[in-house]
């Protein structure tokens, strides 16, 4: 296995890697919408998937990959009532439509709106 660990995206905000490798695959933590330059958090739940997105993305091109590459996602929502604006932003990301768990949770690290983890393949 490889750690990933990228200045790109937030930090790791316990004892866990952003991501690791092992084979072909890149498995990543949750993302949170924290921007890595600011520490900080957008407001809205388009904004904060958007971050979230741009974390992940950031993770996955320090593993070698990207988003195309993406074959699962698991979304934890604060709110399944921003289950609409959430899918909104999350599918100008997620163009070849990986397989998802989306699901609302009673709460998420920071009080965040959304997280996002994926698993990506690394082409060889």
């Amino acid at each position: 296995m490889k750690v990933v660990d990228t200045k790109k995206a937030p930090g790791a905000i316990g004892p866990y890697a952003q991501a690791q490798i092992t084979g072909n695959l890149v498995y990543t933590s949750g993302q949170l919408p924290v921007n890595p330059e600011t520490g900080e958090m957008p407001k809205t739940i388009e904004e904060q998937t958007k971050q979230s997105c741009e974390n992940v993305k950031a993770i996955l091109e320090a593993a070698g990959t990207d988003m195309t590459h993406v074959v699962k996602t698991l979304c934890f929502l604060a709110d399944i009532n921003d289950f609409a604006a959430f899918n909104a932003v999350y599918a100008d990301y997620f163009t070849n439509t990986p397989a998802r768990s989306c699901i609302a949770v009673k709460d998420i690290p920071k009080g965040a709106l959304c997280e996002i983890e994926v698993i990506a393949e690394i082409e060889a």
